[in-house]
């Protein structure tokens, strides 16, 4: 890591002012193709939990921008704090703002609709990266929405688990998890599968054995869904299948889990795999993956310290939004739109993919399955 780099860093990590720098030293003009001009504006600061989780964020961008530079890219990005109290309006004053032609921020609902229009106004591409409340996208054709939210996802869910297991028998177990809030999903899974009269059967972690046995099939492939994703439901219930296991061997089970069933992966390994289970998600931090590794190993070696153990890993996130858009832009230019055809970067971790959403902008709509295989083998389902 070079001199400057880590000069730049230390700005970031002990000023809470405007941070402006260029990864090089000179801006092209006019512009090669390769040369892009990129904005951050994000809360970049030590102050808090936003700021740090902010921080790794713009520590993977800044690695990916290395990276890219090593290949030829020119790239200037002009970076600046933008904390929860800030009025962004005075952010975009700043010389440099309408230089950009890509902007990552904001992280604050209240600062996207200013800066939203300051990106339409100037034709300036604006990746939203994480979760706000609103529907800017609707109406403005400059933004890029990353996050999906509840409703989309357990659309994806739904549509992946029926294209997937039409054949299978769907066994929901009722957790008596009472602070549950997978109860949306499961009761609109079971919709869909009435109106396509698929049966399936309910039963109970707390049901006898040979009640909760009834509910599977031994003709098929059996797909447990829990109305729970929290981890002691998920361990009675592995407990309670391994018991019917001994007891009436002989059945084929799979189970259907949740995103937050990735943070319980490092310690539930063996039981995913054995029973051959898919994790639906957005992402997927793969440790074994060489790709993923080496990053994580550079990363050390720039800032001397682990990255947090986060679903999704930010810096991670960061690198992967900095080369989906900086390659895309680079190759397309003002064309680019980030669709499934115009995909040039192969994620380590966050997959993107966007569709226009009417006359307004984009949205995230990438979406796979994690399936754990009983070879202990792990494959990514893209969708």
């Amino acid at each position: 890591m070079s001199h400057f780099y880590r000069n730049i860093l230390l700005i970031v990590l002990l000023l809470s002012s405007n941070i402006i720098w260029a990864a090089d030293n000179v801006m092209e003009n006019p512009k090669s193709k390769n040369s892009i001009s990129v904005g951050v504006m994000l809360p970049l600061h030590n102050v808090d939990g936003d700021g740090r989780r902010m921080i790794e964020y713009y520590r993977g961008l800044l690695m990916a921008c290395d990276q890219l530079k090593s290949e030829g890219f020119h790239i200037d990005i002009h970076s600046w704090n933008v904390p929860v109290d800030a009025d962004v309006k005075q952010t975009l004053l700043d010389s440099y703002a309408n230089k950009c032609d890509l902007i990552f921020g904001p992280l604050y609902s209240k600062q996207v609709k200013p800066l939203s229009e300051f990106c339409k106004a100037y034709n300036i591409k604006l990746v939203i990266p994480f979760s706000i409340t609103g529907n800017d996208v609707a109406y403005n054709t400059n933004i890029y929405q990353v996050y999906q939210d509840n409703a989309r996802v357990n659309a994806s869910t739904i549509n992946a688990y029926i294209e997937r297991f039409s054949e299978s028998h769907p066994v929901f177990i009722d957790c008596n998890d009472s602070t549950s809030r997978k109860g949306d999903f499961t009761s609109s899974l079971r919709k869909i599968l009435d109106a396509k009269k698929i049966s399936y059967n309910i039963t109970n972690l707390k049901s006898s054995d040979e009640s909760f046995v009834k509910a599977f099939s031994r003709s098929k492939q059996n797909v447990v869904i829990l109305n729970s994703d929290h981890y002691k439901e998920l361990s009675l219930a592995i407990t309670k299948l391994d018991r019917m296991s001994s007891l009436y061997p002989g059945f084929v089970v799979s189970m259907f889990g949740y995103t937050e069933w990735l943070i319980y992966a490092n310690y539930d390994f063996n039981n995913f795999c054995r029973y051959d289970t898919y994790i639906p998600t957005v992402f997927y931090h793969n440790p074994y993956s060489a790709a993923t590794t080496s990053l994580e190993k550079s990363y050390r070696g720039w800032f001397n310290e682990e990255m947090q153990p986060a679903q999704p890993r930010f810096a991670i996130t960061g690198y992967d939004h900095a080369q989906y858009f900086i390659r895309g832009i680079a190759k397309f230019g003002s064309k680019f739109v980030g669709s499934k055809s115009q995909n040039v970067y192969s994620s380590l971790q966050t997959p993107l993919c966007f569709e226009k959403i009417g006359k307004g902008g984009y949205v995230n709509t990438s979406f796979m399955l994690i399936h754990y295989l009983y070879n202990h083998s792990i494959e990514s389902l893209a969708y």
